[in-house]
């Protein structure tokens, strides 16, 4: 009896060191599960904000009595950080830009008494009308390389293609379209002071509002000669300077009642419209000599 105990001890002993290292390993891989389960996980990244826009009317019309408008761009911020709205950190630009047409600047110069045209400068892409609303300055909403690379701003925006000289300049030089000629930056600087001085580009500040948590509103004063054609309204989300995300939408501007009528018959049929236009001449000009020629 004593020896068949010694040898089923021994037997269990030799069957304990060779189960030994499994189950150390199991409890270590059991360990190592219960240790990733309570690991906390990686905090989730914030969602980035976005917003949309809309306009107040998506067509405007031009009569006879037509002396300016008003148009409010609202919108909605999604995804923003209340405590950073509070703290003033969201800047909002709404611009609303005329159709894009050449133009061209010329200086003129007095000789022998006389005023004459003596150079001129091109600019293919000038808008013809630019109405701009913002929460603050444009100084204090973002540096002036970022307002130059988005054409946002009155001082900011294109006015010319790009030319092939201007490869060679650093980014953000001239004044804005590429050019680097300060003859060129004179004239474009004279054709804004231009147009701001008849009302056709205009800036105002301080006038687009939160009416809400996450609801805004931008008021936009339209020249009385509010050039005919399609317009695009442009919004700009920045947070602490940087641009977050832009939105636009189009505007068009018609004509409305006779002007409407004559527009389309000088566009659609200008030869028409051109004999019409000499023929009326003529007879006004022959009956103004019949009511009002002297015996």
């Amino acid at each position: 009896m004593m020896a068949r105990h010694r040898a089923r001890s021994l037997i269990c002993g030799v069957l304990l060191a060779l189960a030994g290292p499994g189950v150390a390993q199991a409890q270590e891989t059991q360990t190592q599960a219960q240790a990733q389960a309570v690991t906390p996980a990686a905090p989730a990244e914030p969602r980035a904000e976005s917003f949309e826009i809309g306009l107040s009317t998506e067509v405007i019309a031009i009569g006879a009595d037509f002396n300016g408008a008003r148009l409010t761009v609202f919108g909605a911020l999604e995804g923003g950080d209340y405590q950073l709205r509070r703290q003033g950190r969201y800047d909002i630009l709404v611009a609303l830009e005329g159709p894009r047409r050449p133009v061209v600047v010329r200086k003129k110069e007095r000789t022998a008494g006389v005023w004459i045209n003596r150079e001129s400068e091109s600019f293919e892409i000038a808008p013809a009308s630019y109405s701009l609303a913002s929460t603050r300055r444009l100084n204090d909403v973002a540096p002036a390389p970022v307002l130059r690379q988005l054409s946002v701003g009155e001082d900011y925006i294109r006015l010319a293609l790009p030319r092939p000289e201007a490869e060679a300049q650093a980014p953000g030089s001239g004044e804005g379209m590429g050019e680097g000629s300060e003859r060129r930056d004179e004239f474009a600087a004279a054709l804004r002071r231009i147009r701001s001085a008849s009302g056709l580009y205009a800036e105002t500040y301080g006038s687009v509002e939160f009416v809400g948590p996450t609801l805004f509103r931008a008021d936009l004063r339209l020249p009385a000669d509010l050039p005919v054609g399609e317009h695009v309204a442009r919004a700009f989300l920045f947070r602490d300077g940087v641009m977050v995300r832009q939105r636009q939408l189009s505007l068009r501007v018609v004509k409305a009642g006779f002007e409407s009528a004559i527009h389309g018959l000088a566009v659609d049929y200008g030869y028409l419209y051109g004999l019409f236009a000499v023929f009326l001449a003529v007879v006004t000009g022959w009956l103004g000599r019949v009511l009002f020629k002297r015996d």
